[in-house]
């Protein structure tokens, strides 16, 4: 039994001891300490520096033909190697894959060029139909980390 409850038989008045654990004040304690966490978590990730251009993932295998959208310093559009104004794009996409609105594009731009224009030119892809987008960083190695990247003085 739990607790146990002291038969009163009169001649011995000490209690019995209890070998069992009171986990109440365990559990009190981790219940702070998880909303301490779950308050504390999101503000350490208020200010977190990104370099998009470079990947360190592992490169997915390429495609026979990949197709290759590319946004350049200068805004200009390229599909695979030619230049393409952007009210043509839908119609350069659909002639370049054959109308296969599944086949991925591959899309890269230049480090210089605004989030807002590669956002732009997404929504377009969107527009078009197509919906497999992939974003073509550099391969980064991993023994190729700089002190900045790791966050050391």
């Amino acid at each position: 039994m739990a607790g146990g409850i002291r038969e009163s038989t009169g001649e011995d008045d000490d209690l019995q001891e209890t070998h069992e654990i009171n986990v109440t004040p365990f559990i009190d304690v981790m219940l702070v300490l998880l909303i301490i966490f779950m308050v504390a978590a999101p503000l350490a990730t208020v200010d977190v520096n990104v370099d998009l251009p470079a990947a360190a993932a592992t490169p997915a295998p390429r495609p026979d033909k990949p197709l290759y959208l590319t946004v350049k310093e200068d805004l200009t559009v390229l599909l695979g190697n030619d230049e393409v104004a952007r009210d043509t794009l839908p119609s350069a996409l659909d002639n370049f894959t054959g109308g296969d609105k599944e086949q991925r594009v591959f899309l890269r731009a230049d480090q210089a060029v605004d989030y807002g224009e590669l956002m732009n030119v997404m929504n377009l892809l969107r527009k078009a139909g197509y919906l497999k987008i992939a974003l073509v960083g550099l391969e980064m190695l991993p023994a190729a980390t700089t002190e900045s990247e790791t966050g050391s003085p």
